[in-house]
């Protein structure tokens, strides 16, 4: 396993770092004003639109996707310390690089399962960043990190698909320019097997019977930069069956295909956080004093600094060899070091943010700074993508297989 950068991704990293200082750090302010002046809380602030633009002029666009002919055609070892630059303005810079979920996931999904006609009408408008999508699994009525749950159904008529079901925490499905939906549901919930009965379905927004009905706050955040995360409701919703992603059934195994690239890029971007959560925690700990002597003179603060620099060098290790492997020997053959990026990073990195927080008094819970909103982030992601709980549940038998 060799860790360096190669040419190209040194390239990469030294744009983006420039593109980090310049514009998007200086942008997060701009933003919150101008959301403050929009008519609704959802829309863009019109300075998103401008980084989207210089971001695609530097040719930092598309990043995440490894096919040369939809995105940049970087490996996951290249990607990851880019996804990591873009963790320290984790609501302004994936977005502007075209490169924040769920739009991500959805966009593999249609490169690697859509056919000719769905791509042309949905993925390449998301490549363009024209659009913007959601991904709709989760289920208020049922436990939803066992993917065999789900209720919703879709049943066939004739030429079309009946779409009845309700979700909720869709990401993306409040911001006006979610334009179509990746609906999972039941197509044979009686007689297949149960990871056989799911299929998914493509459901433009402005489909009669989609009823986006309400934002779900996250720990009190509403998430306007991703689109928020919606409660949507689908009330016999109809679709062409052409609508349909690969074939009747094949829902759970897009699914997880789905799932392995987005765990890690959100472990890419967890680490960033916790850069920028160190970097906070030393800059307060330098420039605040209590008790008559700087913060950085406290043993406490110490053991926390280097608690944290010691967990993000061991995380990031991780994550490159999750990547490398990734790369060399294919997403199954990754599968456990996928879980444990999953199980140990949004775990580290929320004791960090935590930490940061604590350091800042009651600066950390406020607005005046990104903690509290970084902590949040961190903390939902152990529940994203599957809770902790189904991967050490996953991990722990794989590794009790060798011994049965």
């Amino acid at each position: 396993m060799d860790f360096a950068f190669d040419a190209r991704t040194e390239e990469l990293r030294a744009k983006l770092l420039a593109f980090m200082d310049e514009h998007v750090h200086p942008a997060e302010a701009v933003a919150e004003r101008q959301r403050a002046d929009l008519d609704s809380p959802w829309l863009t602030p019109p300075i998103v639109e401008e980084l989207k633009t210089e971001a695609r002029r530097q040719g930092l666009w598309n990043l995440f996707l490894p096919d040369a002919e939809y995105g940049a055609g970087l490996t996951n070892l290249q990607y990851a310390p880019l996804a990591e630059i873009t963790g320290r303005s984790p609501q302004l810079a994936p977005t502007a690089l075209n490169c924040a979920a769920p739009d991500t996931g959805n966009m593999e999904v249609l490169a690697q399962f859509g056919d000719e006609r769905q791509r042309k009408q949905w993925l390449e408008p998301l490549l363009a960043g024209e659009i913007r999508s959601a991904f709709a699994m989760t289920e208020p009525e049922v436990a939803s990190s066992d993917a065999t749950n789900i209720e919703t159904r879709i049943e066939r008529d004739g030429d079309e698909y009946v779409i009845t079901g309700r979700k909720w925490y869709i990401s993306g499905a409040m911001n006006p320019d979610c334009k179509i939906f990746i609906v999972m549901g039941k197509t044979d919930p009686e007689g297949a097997d149960v990871r056989r009965q799911q299929s998914m379905v493509l459901v433009p927004r402005d489909t009669p019977g989609v009823e986006v009905r309400r934002a779900m706050r996250v720990y009190g955040y509403e998430d306007h930069y991703h689109g928020g995360h919606a409660e949507v409701v689908f009330d016999r919703a109809r679709v062409p069956v052409s609508n349909l992603i690969g074939e009747e059934g094949g829902g759970f195994a897009i699914a997880q295909a789905r799932l392995g690239p987005g765990r890690i890029h959100h472990c890419m971007r967890l680490i960033g956080m916790a850069e920028r959560g160190i970097e906070l925690m030393c800059r307060r700990a330098v420039g605040r004093q209590a008790f008559g002597k700087a913060l950085a003179q406290q043993g406490q603060v110490h053991e926390w600094i280097a608690d944290a620099r010691v967990a993000v060098e061991q995380l990031r290790l991780l994550v490159l060899k999750t990547a490398w492997l990734m790369d060399t020997a294919g997403n199954r053959e990754a599968h456990t070091e996928i879980q444990a990026i999953k199980i140990a990073t949004p775990r580290t990195v929320v004791e960090i943010l935590d930490r940061a927080v604590q350091l800042h008094g009651a600066g950390g819970v406020s607005q005046d700074f990104p903690l509290a909103e970084l902590w949040a982030a961190a903390r939902t992601l152990r529940l994203a993508d599957g809770p902790d709980e189904v991967h050490q549940r996953s991990l722990a038998r794989r590794e009790l297989k060798r011994y049965v």
